[in-house]
């Protein structure tokens, strides 16, 4: 980790993590609502406070920024549910049949 900070590609690296966990958050929101529904929001949120508070407690700057980059984006993937399944009432995305009448049930 050393030379990480000697060549000063602190920044490069954490851009690069960042663009990492945002995409590996995409394909997560949309299989959590897919078999979950909008149910799982509050593992995001611990998810999320397990995050920060790992974050509060590493010194190294590097890990720290990407468990905070980690933080954040498990509390965006709570709004993101929650638009999933607006798109998929729109019919943009598949429907899990076997939550069909939760659906039915609950249309905005």
């Amino acid at each position: 980790m050393e030379w990480i900070s000697t060549c000063h590609i602190d920044g490069i690296i954490i851009g690069i993590c960042t663009f990492l966990i945002i995409g590996f958050f995409h394909p997560i929101v949309i299989k959590a609502e897919y078999y979950f529904g909008t149910r799982c929001w509050w593992w995001f949120l611990l998810l999320g406070i397990a995050g920060i508070v790992a974050s509060l407690f590493i010194s190294d700057i590097l890990i720290s920024s990407l468990l905070g980059v980690f933080a954040f984006s498990s509390f965006w993937t709570i709004k993101e549910i929650f638009d999933q399944r607006k798109r998929v009432l729109k019919g943009w995305f598949p429907m899990n049949p076997k939550r069909k009448q939760e659906y039915l049930d609950n249309e905005e």
